[in-house]
Parts: structure tokens; C-alpha cells; sequence
């Protein structure tokens, strides 16, 4: 033994100092450190449906190269005095099912430079996410029912309403339930079956700033899970089946809602100088009679103070009509068609009112 007397000496071989870590000298520490371990086999799990993975328990919509790096910081281990550590990896497609995960390591310990090469095969299995199982059973939590109130919409708005849904699930975060399980026209209307009731409701919200309407919940119980109750959702949305500015029949008379409200919408009666705040539920049972891309506007040939003339265009023989209450001498008039009679309409300010040239 080389070492003085009561001097420091290397614990393994009882060489002279510098002396590192558990005071053994660079070779010994060396041969008997490993920088890091590495598992030669770590498997995951990919959806054979949809494709996503599952990744500590949880399905996500991810990359191949995020899954290598979640793999190799997952089953990584690092020795506990390691600093300064730099890493590259380079994946290596063997087949459908396995990739070799080239590894290089570098870090300091005790102050001396290890470099260490590994590799780590990623083996890949098939297995079915909880949303494709749900969607394979048909499952779902929400009911959204589109409907309509003063008149029965088109195909083509319930379409430009059904787009909306996309619209919503771009703006949302990635969530795998958030998926469609059925859909399609019914009597009266057009149902959206949902797997997640915080979309159905998200949608509602997004319908009723868009479109304006109301909606009405109802939660059912179907069964219990756990001691606890199973509940699914059935949203009812109503869109008004009125826009800006056409005619409805409310209350016994005809007005033109002039602006929509949180609640509801101003309306505006049409035979005098009338404005009031009306509410969804107090308009459910609005009828709509004329729309505004069916109003006319024609030149008065012949007006006095009650009445205006002017050539019926549907039949193109003069015809009478009674003048609003805000007629001015020389301006066109608005008519609607309802009951084979012209009805003259006062302006609003989504109308813009011509005067006749001098």
C-alpha cells in the first residue's frame, strides 16, 4: 500500500488521493458508477381506433416524438449526484409495433465527466380508448334539441345552426368526450346526441349569443354508478323564428322586434308609436307574417294625409294602402302582403327610408 501512514487512500484498491465521491479514486468510481439506467423494454398503449394514447392512465391525442420523449423521461433514471446533464435520443423504426430508442448521456459527478450510450425498446400494444368504447356503445350524457318558435325554420337553418357545434369544438380544449354520437332531422326540428353534457351546454351558450332564443334543461336520473345517481342531460334551445325587423302577430296586433335584449327583444308596434320589452317565454307563441327580404318599397303615385296610392306590383292595377303614422310626404313606402291586402309599414333603423328627387 502506497499510501502514508494515516493518510487518505482509495477504499477499493488503496491507491494514493485524488479521491472522489465515496473516497475511491477515479477508476474505481468509474467502474462502479452508472450515470443513468434505462429499462431495455418499456411498452405503451395506442388506441386501435382513433389512434391516440394513453399516457399515465390518461388518452391523448399526441405525436410519435412526444411519445419517445414521455417514454424516456418516464423510465430514465439518473444518478442522484448527477448535474449538468445533456441528452440526445434517436428513435429507430423496427416494425409496426417496435422502436429502438438510441440514448446518449453526459453529466458530471463528483466533478468527473461521465458519457454513457443505452437503448431502450419501445414495444407498442393495441388497446381502446374510453372514448371509443363509449362511442362503439353508443353512449352519451346530453340530448340537444333544435327547435324554433313563431315558424318552422328551413333545412338550411337548421344546417347553419348545426355548423355552429364545430365552431365550439375548435374553440374548446382537446377533450375526448367531446364527441357526437347520433344525429339527425325529427318532427318539428333537428337532435344532436352528445357524449358530454359541458358541450351541450357550452353549444347552448354559444346559440343564444349568436342567435338569440332560450334554453330549457331537464336532467333525468337513469341509473346509479358507485352510490352515485347517472343523470343525462336534454338541452332545448328555441330560436326565434324572426329576425331584426320582421312582422310578427303578438298580442293581437303586428310588431316588428327592432333589437334583441339579454332577455328577450324591444318590439315595436306597427299601427302607432308604440315600444316595449318582451321576453322569450311572453314570445314563445309569436307568429311570424311577413320577413323583411319579402317587404316592397314602391312610390306613391297619388298620397294625401290618411292614404297613398301606387301601382300594385303583382298585378300592376292601382291600389290603396293605409299610410303609417311616421309617413312623410314624398318618401317611399314599405309594404308588406298579408292576407291578399297591402299593410304599410312605419320605418325602423335597420330600413333606409328613400325620398322621391324633386
Amino acid at each position: 500500500m502506497s499510501a502514508r501512514l494515516g493518510g487518505e487512500f482509495c477504499l477499493v484498491c488503496g491507491a494514493d488521493p485524488p479521491l472522489f465521491g465515496d473516497r475511491m479514486c477515479e477508476p474505481c468510481l468509474r467502474a462502479r458508477t452508472v450515470l443513468a439506467k434505462v429499462p431495455e423494454n418499456v411498452p405503451w398503449v395506442r388506441c386501435a381506433r382513433c389512434g391516440i394514447v394513453e399516457i399515465e392512465g390518461k388518452w391523448e391525442n399526441t405525436t410519435e416524438a412526444e411519445v419517445w420523449d414521455e417514454l424516456l423521461h418516464r423510465n430514465l433514471v439518473v444518478h442522484e449526484r448527477a448535474e449538468d446533464i445533456q441528452l440526445a435520443m434517436e428513435p429507430v423504426k423496427v416494425s409496426d409495433r417496435h422502436t429502438l430508442l438510441h440514448i446518449q448521456l453526459e453529466g458530471v459527478i463528483d466533478d468527473l465527466l461521465f458519457q454513457e450510450e443505452h437503448t431502450m425498446r419501445a414495444r407498442m400494444a393495441n388497446g381502446v380508448c374510453l372514448t371509443c368504447t363509449r362511442r362503439a356503445g353508443n353512449y352519451f350524457e346530453a340530448t340537444v334539441q333544435l327547435r324554433s318558435s313563431a315558424r318552422r325554420l328551413t333545412e338550411e337553418e337548421f344546417k347553419r345552426l348545426r355548423a355552429t357545434l364545430e365552431d365550439v369544438l375548435d374553440k374548446l380544449s382537446d377533450d375526448p368526450m367531446f364527441f357526437i354520437t347520433t344525429e339527425g332531422p325529427v318532427t318539428g326540428g333537428y337532435d344532436v346526441v352528445l357524449g358530454s353534457k359541458g358541450l351541450a351546454r357550452a353549444w347552448g351558450r354559444h346559440l343564444i349569443s349568436e342567435y338569440g332564443g332560450m334554453v330549457v334543461e331537464t336532467n333525468s336520473t337513469v341509473g346509479r354508478k358507485d352510490g352515485v345517481d347517472v343523470t343525462r342531460l336534454t338541452l332545448l334551445y328555441r330560436k326565434p323564428g324572426y329576425e331584426i325587423g320582421d312582422v310578427v302577430q303578438w298580442r293581437n296586433h303586428l310588431w316588428r322586434p327592432s333589437a334583441w335584449t339579454k332577455e328577450g327583444a324591444i318590439m315595436e308596434r306597427i299601427d302607432r308609436r308604440e315600444r316595449t320589452g318582451a321576453s322569450w317565454r311572453d314570445l314563445e307563441h309569436a307568429k311570424v307574417l311577413a320577413q323583411r327580404h319579402e317587404f316592397i318599397e314602391v312610390e306613391f303615385i297619388n298620397e294625401d294625409a290618411s292614404a297613398g296610392e301606387f301601382l300594385d306590383p303583382t298585378t300592376w292595377a292601382m291600389s290603396l294602402v293605409r299610410l303609417p303614422y311616421d309617413h312623410i310626404q314624398g318618401r317611399k313606402g314599405l309594404l308588406m302582403r298579408h292576407d291578399e291586402e297591402w299593410i304599410a309599414l312605419p320605418y325602423m333603423a335597420i330600413d333606409t327610408p328613400e325620398t322621391k328627387e324633386e
